[in-house]
């Protein structure tokens, strides 16, 4: 899976991931994180998520980064937002308020682009990486947010019966990659797949739906 694959995806409308509403495992926990609301959160694979405006209500700064210009333009159209648009070396910044969209790939992505942070919101962005990929966007995480508390939401099925992307990520995943620099809180388990047809349709079984917060051990 390479940057081409998601543009593809964007260009043909295949975005089945995206949410038309707000998150709700981000509005019932986004609280346990004890955040000011002042606090900088980073969304990575952002796509055009509602998520970002949410955040941005509860009077944090935001950013997200994402590589594809499709998504990152509908979102401030759909949203009747006019963004302030400039170029760095390696992104593209759309800035409308508090929210800031970093058009780009989130590898080649550098701590002193983003500054400090104070929390993570992590919806689809491990699910929509294959196995071979998330240990190194789990140690890119690490570096761009090292010491930040994060909300993750995972699904959880029998890979053998799906082919991702969205990925099946386990709660044994989750502590492979995670363990060594936070502290791991289930939040949650919901069954999800009685209201997910077109998972049903390409033969899964079982689906859950994780909710995790990780807490920094440093």
């Amino acid at each position: 899976m390479d940057p081409q694959f998601w543009l593809e995806r964007w260009d043909n409308n295949q975005i089945g991931f995206h949410q038309d509403e707000i998150n709700t495992h981000l509005q019932r926990f986004w609280p346990q994180l004890g955040l000011a609301p002042d606090s900088h959160v980073f969304v990575p694979l952002a796509g055009k998520t509602l998520d970002l405006l949410w955040l941005a209500a509860q009077g944090h700064r935001v950013t997200g980064v994402e590589i594809s210009e499709r998504a990152v333009r509908a979102f401030f159209d759909e949203n009747d937002l006019t963004p302030q648009v400039r170029d760095t070396d390696g992104f593209r910044l759309w800035q409308a308020g508090e929210i800031t969209l970093m058009e780009g790939d989130y590898f080649d992505l550098m701590p002193e682009e983003l500054g400090p942070l104070d929390a993570v919101f992590d919806r689809a962005s491990l699910i929509a990486l294959p196995p071979a990929m998330r240990p190194g966007y789990a140690r890119q995480l690490q570096r761009l947010a090292p010491a930040c508390p994060v909300l993750l939401v995972t699904l959880d099925y029998d890979q053998d019966e799906m082919d991702g992307p969205p990925f099946a990520v386990s709660a044994g995943e989750v502590e492979q990659l995670y363990a060594a620099s936070h502290r791991i809180s289930p939040l949650d388990v919901l069954d999800v797949l009685a209201e997910n047809a077109r998972f049903r349709e390409r033969g899964l079984t079982r689906l859950e739906e994780r909710v995790y917060r990780l807490a920094p051990l440093a």
